[in-house]
């Protein structure tokens, strides 16, 4: 499944499940497309309007330098905005 927003910088890459501990696993062709793998730390970024989490976005930690407030934050204003 994929689907585009905008020219191409975001897509759906997968429809994933949670297991019952709340686990989910992230299809190999994306791991490796993200080059991820064993160990690797991944930031979790949850996005909140009017008090429940709408948005989660994962990071590969290691590309994070203030890129969340500065980058990510209002990306994710402007797709809220865009459901009112």
């Amino acid at each position: 499944m994929v689907s585009s927003c905008n020219d191409n910088v975001c897509k759906i890459d997968a429809i994933i499940t949670m297991d019952a501990k709340g686990q989910v696993v992230l299809p190999k062709d994306l791991r490796d497309k993200a080059c991820l793998k064993a160990a690797d730390k991944i930031a979790v970024v949850a996005y909140e309007k009017e008090g429940k989490v709408c948005c989660i976005v994962m990071i590969k930690a290691e590309r994070l330098t203030g890129a969340v407030n500065k980058t990510l934050s209002p990306l994710l204003k402007g797709m809220i905005e865009k459901e009112k």
